[in-house]
C-alpha cells in the first residue's frame, strides 16, 4: 500500500495538533478558577456538549433513539451512575435498531 506525501503530512499535522491541544489543557488546568461563576460554568460544559450531540439524533432519528433516551434517563435517575446510563443508551439504541429493522 502506497501512502501519498500529502496524506502523511496531514496525519502528522493532525497528530501534532492533538498533542498541542492536550498539552495546552494540562498546562492551563492549574490556572482555571476553582470557585465562583466561571468554575460553575466550566463544570456544565461536558453536559452541554453531550446534549448538543444527542439532541439532533433525537429530533431526526427513529423510535430507537427515543427509546434509548428514555432508558438512559431512567437508568441515570435510578442509579446516578453516568457510565451505566451511557452504556444503557448505547446498548438500547443498538438493540432497538436491530429489532425495528
Amino acid at each position: 500500500m502506497h501512502t501519498s506525501p500529502e496524506a502523511l503530512m496531514a496525519i502528522i499535522g493532525m497528530a501534532l495538533a492533538t498533542i498541542a491541544i492536550k498539552a495546552g489543557g494540562l498546562l492551563l488546568a492549574d490556572r482555571l478558577p476553582r470557585y465562583g461563576f466561571a468554575a460553575a460554568w466550566l463544570r456544565h460544559i461536558p453536559g452541554a456538549v453531550l446534549a448538543a450531540l444527542v439532541a439532533p439524533a433525537l429530533v431526526t432519528g427513529s423510535m430507537a433513539e427515543v427509546f434509548a433516551a428514555a432508558a438512559t434517563g431512567l437508568v441515570f435517575v435510578l442509579s446516578r451512575n453516568l457510565f451505566a446510563s451511557m452504556a444503557t443508551g448505547v446498548l438500547t439504541v443498538y438493540l432497538m435498531r436491530i429489532w425495528l429493522g
